[in-house]
Parts: structure tokens; C-alpha cells; sequence
């Protein structure tokens, strides 16, 4: 369960006067003077928001990026991350099993807390869960021009340090003239997204107004894992020679039933799949009944302004502001509760002492996310030089109420049983060097700062008041070996703060990481190949344990000394004017070294163990056939390998090897009057109706009962069923 990313500035810059700012800002196109634009001009000023934190062909890193035409080609409502479930060593999950709520990626192994995600340069990961929660932002990439994931550390970036991946969004771009859009899908499990989008185009040459309505619903494949999702984005922009001024507002409210517990129960996960435990209860009549209310609700809205200036040929600048606010609440019944864990005492009802009892419970989340970022770069001949940073503050309110018990007389309506406050300051200044030595090799240097306070008063975290400083560099050389290949080598060192769910499991320590990445790069007009070899070595890293919290949040615990090694390889090639070939692959080794765990009582050293949730074997591969033009058929195929969802590998936390097939069908057509496009789209998935699960859970515990007088150790495990074989089909309209 998210502890949310978002924001409120104080009174300064409150969000009321962040609205007028942006007000005046679009009132300047009534001034403005016709002068013609250069449209290479404002698209090299739109890509200032993020030329700080992106990697280019002259970074020693491995990156891939998609353009707004891929990511359209399969956007039919479905979350952010299954868009991306193709690109190499990506693992994607979906609560619901088919995409549409909650939703989350892994990039080798690491959870989604670790790939830094940042919009336009601004940080979107919650400050202290550091998770990303897309179903916040539903069909977000519908006003996204481009996305670049960056694998490992990645170049410095704003927000909290990659320890997996770098996700970074750009926002769409100006656009010269005026457009519209209309967009709507259907499909299985009565799936739904309808989509309106505008844009004046650039009025007087200066002044663009565009955006977006979205509502997404789908029933999920889940029983009653049910999505009602909402959202805008606007975007006003003012354009004068070399300045580029953007105001922003996006957000979204979601309501969805919840479906983070999975399946437990081994004869339901083969002849039930879809049977949901949430909101699981026996009513007074000995009837198994489900609380209607057992939802997530939650809304975000942020706020973003940039100022882009292009000061001569070699100068450039980006300075941003933004603003998140969220505010939700998550409500569910809970079975046999202990009235002492909220702060009741134990009551004496028709002569029996109760202390446990049925409860319906309410937790909120308040919370404010604010602050700036910069940057400045100057590029000429040889030199291509940044200097960049932020400042970012967060604030967040954590309270919860008692609705209803069964059995015992609560004191007040309403009951509060918590109410915390933590708040998080984050600075991070960086700078970084790409410096053409001659024409065959390119040096690369990064260096970052960041301070981070972190403080608490949880119930659940107690009192934390900690403050770190991580010193990040960066190193790296390309070798042009001729106009087709490069190949290159990078060190980077991460540091990175807990979360707070680590804070509740004890007194985490910040973990570390040294990662060399070696490649090579093959760039010509029919086929574009990188191989990628990868070795991450950590030291306190924290892996997950494959617990879940009790709102289905991922535990984690420092794992001593750890690493990943692996190999990567993915390719663009194509065949012939009518087929195209993507495939990529990872192999990799992903231990964890001498894995202490106590069993049956006994501490043990395990020797080498597996980390969670790390396949040695992940695949994707697309077959794209185009039969005539603006039609193109592709085959979509996946395959990630056996992995634990525990530490220890134990055989009852395998999660079993899976294999995917998708076919995805578009077509474009050019009406000569009305609309300038008509596109259609259609998307099979898993269409040979594979039984699989992309995700689950492992716990162990300690019983005394068992053989009495000594300690056994019981393990358990969870999965989430993925859907059969399923459809989404849609048309969008352009003009």
C-alpha cells in the first residue's frame, strides 16, 4: 500500500498561487509577436526538462528508449509498466492479473523501489516507501512524448538513487498546429479506457493550450479486483526565440477493490484462480460473505513549472517547481484483530473477557511532496557539460480510524488509534562530463552529492530520526571503433537511504552498491544491437524477504554482502521492408553470500543463496510482419525463468518458470477529409491460454506447538494468477 509521494507548499508557494502563476504565464500569448518558429528549435528546448538525467549514445550505459508511436501501439489502458514488460531484464506484475490497477516492474531483480522514476526531471517515487504506484496516473502515457529506461545506476538523477533502473517520462512536446483526439478500447473482463485529448497548436507563434480526459474501468480477471480510474493533464505553453516557459497540471483518483493478498490456498490457484481472499469474512449466520467496501481511494494532482532557455549555441538551461498533493484513504475488514494493537483495552462482555475481535478499519495518508530542481549545460565541439540538482521536501500525515467491531463497544465514532507525521528533506547536486578526447574515445565522468533527512513518529516505524550523506561518482570511457560500433565501459557507485516499511522491521542500515557495466553497440540502418555484461555488487543491500506487510506492502532486510552478474543482449533488425525482429535476453547469477537465517531455533549460514523475486533467465522477443503499408501484426512472446520468493531457496518459494504469447495488430488510415487518422488497434494476450503467476509471497514463522518444547520453523507462500486468454481492441480518431 502506497505512503504516497505527494506534496503541498507551503504558504509561499501555495497551490493556489502556483495556479495563478501559471494563470499569467498563459496570458503573455496575448502580447505576443508573430515570429516564425523552428520547429528542430522547440523540440531541442522540449528536451532540456530532461537532457539533465538521460543517457545518450556517448553514455557507457545501458538505456532503451520508446517513442509515443510504440508506446500508442499497445496503450489500450492498460498501466505504464506493462507497456514496458518488453524491453530487456524487465519483469512487470499485476495485482489484478490483467494490467489494469495495481500494477509494478522489476529491472534485474530489483523492485520498483529501486527504479528511480522521474516526470519531466521532477522525482515521482514516494519519499518513503520510494515506490511508484501508476495506478495514481492512469493513462499517464497518453500525454507522454518519449520514455527512456536506463539498466543499473544509470547517470545522476533527481529524487531517490537507482539501485535497478532509471524510468524517466517526457511529457508531450509543442505542437506546431492544432490537433484533437479521440480515443476508446474495450475488451475482457468488461475493460474499458476512453480518452479526449486537444491542442490549440502554437496561437500567434507563441502560445500552445493542449490536453487531456481519461476513465479508465476494468473488473479485473481477479474476482472484484475492480478499477474506477480518473484523470486530466494540461499543459499551457509560452514560446519567444529561445525561451521555452511550461505550466503543468496532472492527476488522477482511483478507486479499486483490493487484490494484494493472492492466492494461498494451492486447490484454489489450480481449479479457482480468480477467488480473491480481501474482504473475506463470516457473518453472524455462519455464511462466508465479502465487505463490500474492502477499496483503495485515492487522489493526486501535481503541479509542474519549467523555464527552458537555450542562452546561445552552447548554453542551455532548465529551472523547475513543482507541487504534489495527495490525499486517500484505504478501508478493510480485518479478522480476529488483538484490541491491544489499537490501543484498546481488553472488555468484559456477558461475563467473558474479550481481547480480539472482527474490525472494519480506515487508514488515511496526507501527504505533500514539493520543491525545485535546475539545471545548466553547455555543449561545443568537444565538450558536453551539466551541472544539475534539486530540492525536495516531504511531508506526510499517516492516521487511522476504527469504523466497526463485532464484538467489543468502541469509546467514540470514528476512533482514532494512530496519527503520525514524518517529514523527508532530499538536496542532491551533481555534475557530469562527456569530453571527446579524439574521435575515437569519449571520457565520461558523474559525480553527485546527496543529503537526506529522514524523521518519524509512526506507531508502526517508532521514533526515527536519521540523516545520511552519499557521495555517488561516476566513470566511464567509449571507443568508436568505426561509424557502426562502439564499446564501452563505466564504474558507478549508488548509496542509498531505507523506506520506511524498513524502518518497521528495525533499524535498517543504507545500502551500497558498485556497478560496472562493459558493452558494445552496433548502430546501422537495418539492425541496432547491444550486449550488455553487468556485475552489481552490494553491500547491505535490501533485498526483499518475500513477506508482505499486512496492506500487502513488500518486507525487506540487509542482506550482508550480495551481488548480480549478468549478460545482456537486444537487437532491432530488420529483415526486410516487411519484417522486423526485437529480441533481447538476460542470463544472470543473482546471490546472496553467506545468507544468515534462523531455522527450527538454530542460527545457520546458508553459504550462497538466491535473491528474491531474480530470475537467471529472462526473454522477450517481437515478430513484427507489416503486410501493406500502415499495417503492422506483431507477435509478442516473454519468458522469465524460476525464481524464489524467498532467501533461503527453499523449494516452497519457487515461483515457477513462465512463458507468454501476445499478438498485438495495428492499422492506420488516411481519410482525405474530417480526420487525419484513424487508427486501429487489437491486443490478444496470452492467447494460448497459459496457466501462470508473475508474482507472489513467502513468509516463514516460528511454532512452539508443533513438537512441543522445541522450536519448528513453518513456511507459507502466496501467488497472483495471471488471466487466460484475453482482448483489448480499440479506435482512436485524429484530426
Amino acid at each position: 500500500m502506497k505512503t504516497l509521494l505527494f506534496a503541498g507548499l507551503h504558504k509561499p508557494f501555495s497551490k493556489q498561487r502556483l495556479f495563478f502563476y501559471s494563470l499569467s504565464l498563459f496570458s503573455m500569448c496575448s502580447f505576443a509577436q508573430n515570429v516564425p518558429q523552428d520547429s528542430t528549435k522547440v523540440n531541442e528546448l522540449d528536451e532540456v526538462m530532461v537532457r539533465a538525467v538521460r543517457a545518450s549514445d556517448k553514455t557507457p550505459m545501458p538505456f532503451s528508449n520508446l517513442s509515443k508511436k510504440e508506446l500508442r501501439e499497445r496503450n489500450l489502458g492498460q498501466d505504464i509498466p506493462m507497456l514496458l514488460n518488453f524491453l530487456p531484464s524487465v519483469v512487470t506484475t499485476s495485482d489484478a492479473g490483467n494490467g489494469f490497477g495495481y500494477t509494478g516492474i522489476r529491472v534485474r531483480g530489483s523492485d520498483a523501489s529501486r527504479v528511480n522514476v522521474t516526470v519531466n526531471g521532477i522525482p515521482y517515487n514516494d519519499s518513503e516507501s520510494q515506490g511508484t504506484f501508476w495506478v495514481n496516473m492512469p493513462d499517464f502515457v497518453s500525454s507522454v512524448e518519449n520514455v527512456q529506461l536506463q539498466r543499473g545506476v544509470g547517470t545522476s538523477t533527481n529524487g531517490a538513487g537507482a539501485f535497478g533502473a532509471s524510468l524517466n517520462l517526457l511529457t508531450d512536446a509543442v505542437n506546431q498546429e492544432s490537433s484533437g483526439e479521440i480515443s476508446n478500447s474495450f475488451g475482457s473482463f468488461n475493460s474499458r479506457k476512453h480518452t479526449v485529448k486537444f491542442g490549440t497548436g502554437l496561437m500567434n507563434n507563441h502560445f500552445e493550450l493542449a490536453g487531456r480526459l481519461s476513465n479508465i474501468h476494468s473488473d479485473g480477471f481477479i474476482d472484484r479486483a475492480e478499477s474506477d480510474l480518473k484523470s486530466y493533464f494540461l499543459q499551457g505553453t509560452f514560446l519567444k526565440n529561445n525561451t521555452l516557459i511550461k505550466a503543468l497540471v496532472f492527476g488522477g483518483t482511483e478507486k479499486t477493490y483490493q487484490s494484494w493478498n493472492g492466492i494461498e490456498d494451492l486447490d484454489k490457484l489450480e481449479n479457482d484462480r480468480t477467488y480473491n481472499t480481501s474482504g473475506e469474512y463470516i457473518d453472524d449466520d455462519g455464511k462466508l460473505r465479502f465487505y463490500d467496501n474492502e477499496t483503495d481511494n485515492y487522489n493526486q494532482d501535481h503541479y509542474q513549472l519549467h523555464w527552458n532557455q537555450r542562452w546561445s549555441d552552447a548554453w542551455s538551461s532548465n529551472f523547475a517547481l513543482h507541487y504534489t498533493k495527495g490525499l486517500g484513504y484505504y478501508e478493510n475488514y480485518k479478522k480476529k484483530q488483538k484490541l491491544v494493537d489499537y490501543g484498546l483495552e481488553p472488555q468484559i462482555i456477558n461475563g467473558d473477557t474479550i481481547t480480539k475481535t472482527d474490525l472494519i478499519r480506515r487508514k488515511w495518508l496526507d501527504n505533500d511532496f514539493y520543491g525545485t530542481t535546475f539545471s545548466l549545460n553547455y555543449k561545443k565541439e568537444k565538450v558536453d557539460f551539466i551541472v544539475g540538482g534539486g530540492y525536495n521536501r516531504y511531508e506526510g500525515k499517516h492516521s487511522g480510524n476504527v469504523l466497526w467491531t463485532r464484538s467489543v463497544i468502541l469509546s467514540e465514532n470514528n476512533y482514532e488509534f494512530y496519527n503520525d507525521f514524518s517529514t523527508k528533506n532530499d538536496l542532491n547536486v551533481f555534475a557530469k562530463l562527456n569530453y571527446a578526447l579524439t574521435s575515437k574515445w569519449n571520457l565520461f565522468g558523474d559525480m553527485q552529492y546527496r543529503n537526506v533527512s529522514y524523521t518519524a513518529n509512526g506507531a508502526e516505524t517508532g521514533l526515527v530520526d536519521d540523516t545520511f550523506d552519499f557521495f555517488n561518482p561516476k566513470a566511464g570511457i567509449t571507443y568508436t571503433v568505426n561509424e557502426y560500433n562502439n564499446i564501452y565501459f563505466s564504474y558507478a557507485r549508488a548509496n542509498r537511504e531505507p523506506n520506511r516499511n524498513d524502518y518497521e522491521g528495525g533499524n535498517p542500515k543504507p545500502e551500497k552498491m558498485n556497478d560496472f557495466e562493459l558493452g558494445w553497440r552496433y548502430n546501422a540502418a537495418k539492425a541496432k544491437i547491444n550486449i550488455n555484461a553487468y556485475w552489481m555488487k552490494y553491500q547491505d543491500q535490501l533485498v526483499l524477504t518475500g513477506g508482505l506487510n499486512d496492506v500487502g506492502a513488500p518486507l525487506r532486510t540487509n542482506s550482508g554482502k550480495s551481488y548480480r552478474l549478468g549478460f545482456e543482449v537486444d537487437a532491432v533488425i530488420a529483415l526486410s521492408d516487411k519484417w522486423i525482429l526485437r529480441p533481447n535476453m538476460t542470463i544472470s547469477s543473482n546471490k546472496n553470500q553467506d545468507f544468515v537465517f534462523e531455522r527450527d531455533g538454530v542460527l545457520q549460514n546458508l553459504g550462497d543463496t538466491d535473491i528474491a523475486f531474480s530470475p537467471n533467465l529472462i526473454a522477450a522477443h517481437a515478430v513484427t510482419f507489416l503486410p501493406i503499408k500502415n499495417m503492422q501484426i506483431s507477435l509478442l512472446s516473454k519468458f522469465v525463468g524460476d525464481q524464489y520468493m524467498g532467501n533461503i531457496d527453499s523449494k516452497n518459494s519457487k515461483l515457477e518458470s513462465y512463458a507468454v504469447n501476445d499478438l498485438s495488430v495495428s492499422y492506420e488510415i488516411k481519410p482525405k477529409s474530417v480526420f487525419k487518422s484513424i487508427i486501429v488497434t487489437g491486443l490478444l494476450n496470452n492467447i494460448f491460454d497459459y496457466k501462470y503467476e508473475s508474482n507472489g509471497y513467502f513468509y516463514t514463522f516460528d511454532d512452539e506447538g508443533i513438537n512441543p518444547g522445541s522450536i519448528s520453523t513453518v513456511e507459507g507462500a502466496g501467488y497472483y494468477p495471471q488471466a487466460g486468454i484475453n482482448f483489448l481492441a480499440g479506435i482512436t480518431l485524429l484530426f
